[in-house]
């Protein structure tokens, strides 16, 4: 079995536990995720099988969230996760502050990852530094936040903003909220996360592993078609002659002026696997089907 798995992650339940019950009930090695989700959030967790996995670096990184900030609120792992630092009332925010401040956050950004996370320093993961009392601050990072958009606002001692984030690979909305807080000098955790979409994999299409147990037990369960997720690369399709060769690890020349990573096809329907295209040259990355 190779594709992927569009599943939708359930509450408390880390990407490692959800790749672990798939693996068991698929009764399939090779397993793999794109894009961890912390256990507090749900949501879609790209879940490579067989020889897909090799093609989790290949998915387009952009993802989508719809996010609840609460405010007034610090924690040390910016979300209710954490111990909280400090609860400080704020019922006089207005949303036409908050949504004044949002404006830093449009575009490419810089963006200090939380201290919880998986980001590693020295070969540390800052996690486990965090839970051992060292104190280390993970490197800023340029990441681009695509759409930041209000979609409710609730007043209160401790107000909450719901918001639909589209990002780039690498943007932790823990960290957002976080400074979201700074910005309005309140204070501001995250008390809600749910992946919308991640590299091309929308929520409305994914799995919960009920649903997936249940389509394996009436025998109906297809993983999704492994090009079918990276369609955002171009596709150079060559003869059978020429397929084969490429399959056999040998440079191809073409006629296409298209440059970098592209999708190969035999007779523009067998997907054969990823090429770089260079200077008229295709040059086998990997061979997803090949040729015999």
């Amino acid at each position: 079995m190779q594709g992927f798995l569009n599943l939708n992650k359930p509450l408390d339940w880390t990407s490692h536990d959800c790749v672990a019950r798939v693996r068991r009930l698929l009764r399939l090695k090779r397993v793999g995720h794109a894009g961890t989700l912390d256990p507090k959030a749900t949501g879609v967790l790209p879940i490579a099988l067989g020889k897909a996995t090799r093609l989790l670096q290949y998915l387009p990184g952009e993802k989508a969230y719809k996010a609840t900030i609460r405010l007034g609120v610090r924690t040390t792992t910016d979300d209710l996760e954490g111990e909280i630092i400090s609860s400080v009332p704020c019922s006089g925010l207005d949303l036409a502050e908050i949504k004044t401040a949002l404006g830093q956050f449009e575009g490419k950004i810089e963006q200090i990852p939380p201290s919880y996370s998986a980001i590693q320093v020295d070969g540390k993961r800052l996690y486990d530094l965090a839970r051992k009392g060292e104190i280390f601050q993970a490197p800023t990072r340029t990441v681009e936040i695509l759409r930041l958009e209000v979609l409710d606002w609730r007043h209160g001692d401790f107000p909450e903003l719901d918001m639909a984030i589209a990002c780039s690979a690498g943007t932790y909305i823990r960290a957002i909220a976080r400074d979201l807080g700074v910005a309005l000098q309140t204070g501001g955790t995250l008390a809600a996360l749910i992946r919308t979409e991640s590299s091309s994999f929308p929520l409305t299409n994914s799995l919960t592993l009920t649903d997936l147990e249940a389509q394996l037990s009436a025998g109906i369960f297809q993983p999704i078609p492994p090009d079918a997720a990276l369609q955002h690369l171009k596709s150079v399709s060559l003869p059978a002659a020429s397929a084969k060769k490429w399959c056999q690890g040998q440079h191809i020349p073409v006629t296409s002026d298209i440059l970098g990573i592209v999708r190969i096809y035999e007779a523009e329907t067998r997907f054969l696997g990823i090429a770089q295209s260079l200077g008229g040259v295709l040059i086998p990355q990997m061979v997803f089907e090949p040729i015999s």
